[in-house]
């Protein structure tokens, strides 16, 4: 989500430029990207790309990957050059250099001819930019009409691409397909598809076009599903659901910027369950005193804790609570840029996956930063568990770091605030936000701390289930939970359900995602454990000296680091 040669024009790089530096390679492969993958550059806010879709073929592929060497070969020339030992140079060529090796690795091993997930896939792509695309003129419906044309030929890319896997025995777990057969039956719907909804709201002057476009969609995706549910899941009955060291190790580096110690980590989870669950306990005893577990008081605040009622008003109260926070954190313990200050609440489309998520603002901001809420048929919404969750998706989470990357685009390199994103990188910072909410007393009553101790508490889940999954690890004798055994899905899902206040539909949800994205959900506890490791450094670097709202603003510029740097680079600040 988060995606010509070396020739810019309007004022940057031209073709006349003899001797490119690293942060010039890197914007010209942005540029080049748009061209080849036409959703990211919607993401990026280029009104070129609102048309066109990109071939989700092997074809198609393939040229990505093609312009990932060509800019390897030509980053290694630019690094020979004077200046290329510029501090923010090296930082650039760095990053590059590890983000286009650690995504050749995965398109080399074949990876995208398996690409089927309920949360990270092509299909979830397509309908994904959609909701980013503009609507604000009659040109702008004219091209999404455009693009929904388009469908078909990308979604016939994407079959070729699975069905290549299949010849390659390369198969999608079977969980991911019939997770995503059920996702399509709800897009394409029984009386009005997802595509005519949305729309609906279009210039009448458009309204023949735009029925027909959303019909040419609609019928893509039936085709897609039909397809799935008919030929490739019968096909891939059986197939293994975990993925094993070798391909787990290569994910990691993709999701996290780092080859981890995965046995450390895995160690690490166990180590953060425990603890979080004495903290847990403390809380629990606060608001339902006796409680046999923390989740038993959950689940008393879930009948009698505070609530917001109705979808609708939740979306106002999140507004509310992210304005609020940029009110009191802006000036003390950051320094926004007025652009920065604005985000927007929003309610995710049906069919979307049970996590709430965010959308980083477009470069010009003329799109800004939103946070989204699945609603998943609920209309009641208790405080305790969303107080938390939107510090870390909205402020001071993945707004104020996205678009502090963003505007300060100019001074990085567009790639190192756009398509350079390291996962581990965001969403550590994002946890590391909701514990600075917590040490600042923004969560000072029980029934919200214990809903971040919860929320925590699923991040600790995600590394011990996630590695112990794929790795098939043994569940150590000191757990409280079938010690001695070896991990599988059913297990983690059991112990998910066991320990966490959420409903066994999302539990399920996020255990199918750890199967369908490995490696990305243990980036959100070892990326928050890189950020206050790196903070740690500063402080007693400094002594009484460290500024922490200068830090702050400081680490929010330095652009995207895999946790290979992170730990480094904020240790110096």
């Amino acid at each position: 989500m988060t995606r010509r040669s070396l020739s810019y024009e309007d004022g940057r790089m031209s073709d006349t430029t003899s001797s490119p530096l690293p942060r010039q390679v890197a914007d010209a492969y942005v540029d080049a990207l748009i061209e080849l993958d036409p959703i990211t550059g919607t993401y990026l806010g280029v009104p070129e790309s609102s048309g066109r879709l990109p071939d989700l073929s092997p074809a198609g592929a393939e040229a990505v990957a093609g312009l990932a060497r060509t800019t390897l070969d030509r980053l290694a020339e630019a690094e020979a050059r004077p200046g290329a030992d510029d501090e923010a140079e090296r930082r650039c060529a760095r990053l590059l250099r590890e983000r286009l090796t650690a995504e050749l690795a995965v398109h080399d091993a074949d990876e995208g001819l398996r690409a089927v997930s309920n949360i990270n896939s092509p299909v979830h792509a397509i309908r994904g930019v959609l909701t980013v695309t503009p609507t604000g003129t009659v040109a702008d419906w004219a091209a999404i009409a455009e693009r929904l044309r388009a469908i078909p030929a990308a979604l016939d890319g994407y079959r070729a691409s699975l069905t290549e896997g299949l010849a390659r025995k390369l198969p999608a777990g079977p969980r991911q397909v019939t997770t995503v057969i059920g996702q399509l039956d709800e897009w394409v719907g029984t009386d009005r598809s997802w595509f005519a909804q949305f729309t609906a709201d279009g210039p009448p002057e458009l309204r023949s076009d735009l029925d027909t476009a959303a019909a040419v969609a609609t019928g893509a995706f039936e085709d897609l599903r039909d397809w799935l549910r008919h030929t490739y899941a019968p096909a891939v009955e059986g197939a293994p659901e975990i993925v094993g060291r070798e391909r787990y190790a290569r994910w990691s580096r993709y999701f996290n910027g780092t080859d981890l110690d995965l046995d450390e980590a895995y160690a690490y989870g166990w180590s953060e369950f425990h603890r979080l669950y004495g903290e847990m306990r403390t809380e629990a005893e606060k608001i339902l005193p006796g409680a046999a577990t923390p989740w038993e008081a959950i689940a008393h605040l879930d009948e009698h804790g505070a609530h917001i009622e109705g979808v609708e008003e939740t979306r106002v109260w999140l507004q509310q609570l992210m304005d609020e926070a940029i009110e009191a954190l802006d000036g003390t313990h950051f320094d926004l840029a007025e652009r920065v200050k604005k985000v927007e609440s929003r309610i995710a489309p049906p069919g979307s996956a049970a996590a709430p998520y965010y959308t980083q603002p477009s470069q010009d901001f003329s799109r800004p930063g939103r946070t989204w809420l699945p609603p998943m048929d609920e209309t009641r919404f208790p405080v305790y568990d969303l107080v938390s969750t939107w510090y870390h998706e909205g402020v001071p989470g993945h707004h104020l770091q996205l678009a502090q990357w963003t505007h300060v685009a100019d001074r990085l390199s567009r790639y190192q605030a756009t398509v350079g994103m390291v996962s581990a990188n965001a969403e550590g910072w994002a946890l590391y936000a909701e514990r600075l909410m917590d040490e600042l007393g923004f969560l000072g009553d029980a029934e919200r701390r214990i809903g971040y101790l919860d929320a925590q508490m699923m991040r600790a889940l995600r590394v011990i289930i996630d590695i112990g999954m794929h790795l098939e690890l043994e569940i150590p004798a000191d757990s409280p939970f079938h010690p001695g055994e070896r991990w599988t899905p059913e297990l983690g899902e059991e112990f998910f359900n066991l320990h966490s206040g959420r409903p066994a539909d999302f539990v399920q949800s996020e255990v199918i995602r750890y199967l369908g994205m490995p490696a990305q959900a243990i980036g959100y506890k070892l990326g928050e454990r890189a950020w206050l490791r790196g903070r740690a450094a500063a402080r007693a670097a400094h002594g009484d000296a460290f500024d922490p709202k200068q830090w702050h603003m400081a680490a929010l510029s330095l652009g995207s680091l895999g946790l290979d740097d992170l730990e480094e680079e904020l240790a110096r600040l």
